[in-house]
């Protein structure tokens, strides 16, 4: 249409250029997707952990914090000072410290570091203990504030990690 040397837009193409600016305003898009995600989130599906409060299983094969065994009649550590695990571990995290007993001519276990801020839990070392001495148990509570506390000494390890039990 001409009028006044002037063309005029037809209304049917000024209509989609109006509802392209009304979607970009509104987010239309935005909301679509947001509709799709509510739509799975029914709140009969949604299940909350009480962690502290209710510990989580975990995997049977997972491994966490380590731990050193004792013998339960006598109460003495089944480590043979053989010094196998600090080999097998490829990250060298382990120090095993022995003297020999001039009498029983046998070594004896005096320290045993494991600095658990190296790890990556591989259980290299657990399969390279003879006397199945060293295990990695299935506690995951291993947060500390200092990296002090993520070095453990032959007591820490005899007593085996003590998960926190919090109350209401």
């Amino acid at each position: 249409m001409l009028m006044d040397g002037l063309t005029l837009s037809r209304p049917e193409v000024k209509l989609p250029r109006m509802k392209e600016i009304l979607k970009r305003i509104f987010l239309w898009d935005l909301v679509k997707g947001m509709l799709l995600t509510f739509r799975y989130q029914a709140p009969k599906n949604i299940y909350t952990e009480q962690y502290p409060l209710e510990r989580p299983m975990v995997a049977e094969r997972y491994r966490g914090a380590p731990r050193l065994n004792m013998n339960p009649e006598t109460g003495e550590s089944l480590c043979i000072s053989c010094n196998l695990c600090a080999l097998a571990c490829p990250e060298n995290l382990i120090v095993v410290g022995w003297l020999r007993d001039d009498a029983t001519r046998r070594k004896v276990l005096t320290t045993f570091t494991y600095d658990t801020s190296r790890c990556m839990f591989c259980g290299l070392c657990e399969d390279a203990c003879p006397t199945d001495c060293l295990e990695l148990t299935q506690d995951f509570e291993m947060a500390h504030y200092n990296r002090e506390g993520a070095i453990w000494d032959r007591h820490r390890l005899e007593v085996g990690p003590t998960p926190t039990h919090y109350t209401r």
